[in-house]
């Protein structure tokens, strides 16, 4: 399955090297500012995005906070050449990056890091769909207990007569129904 990730980065030359990076592998959407990422996101189905921190405008977690009502399966790694401690703390408590990686970055590992993250996002996925899978199967649970209540709440009729062949009577279709 081939994945489409964005990248997000004020820098050309970032924006570039990891397109180049990543084009074998995978489908990439690069933006050149938050704004621009959102735009992109009402248009493309992205499993995972890459954001730096540090841009004009909107910052890396302003981004992946916006990007939640979009796409709340997307996995998020935060990027950033500078150590900023506060963002990192902000980042991980939130519970909104996957992962949170520093400038300069080693390829190798930025490319573990993104098939390990694509792992997650098809975990997150998964569970959504079975998550949707017992809603389902819980309604229709529910459906077929308020059947069966409805037919026991109806009085059952008792003969005192003694069936005979002439009088035994083979069950109402309805009955079949309800019991099949």
């Amino acid at each position: 399955m081939s994945y489409k990730i964005m990248i997000v980065d004020d820098e050309p030359a970032n924006l570039r090297t990891m397109e180049r990076l990543f084009r074998r592998d995978y489908q990439v959407v690069t933006a050149n500012s938050g704004a621009e990422a959102l735009q992109l996101l009402d248009r493309h189905d992205v499993a995972l995005i890459i954001s730096d921190q540090r841009m004009p405008s909107m910052t890396g977690i302003d981004l992946l906070k916006r990007t939640v009502s979009v796409r709340p399966q997307m996995v998020k790694i935060l990027l950033t050449g500078y150590t900023d401690v506060g963002a990192l703390i902000e980042a991980i408590n939130t519970g909104l990056v996957y992962r949170y990686l520093t400038k300069p970055w080693n390829n190798e590992d930025l490319r573990v890091t993104v098939s390990r993250a694509l792992e997650h996002y098809e975990t997150i996925k998964s569970g959504q769909l079975l998550e949707m899978d017992n809603q389902r199967l819980r309604t229709r649970l529910k459906e077929i207990g308020d059947l069966v209540s409805e037919g026991l709440e109806q009085p059952v009729m008792v003969s005192s007569k003694k069936e005979t062949p002439e009088t035994n009577v083979t069950p109402e279709p309805e009955m079949y129904e309800l019991l099949g």
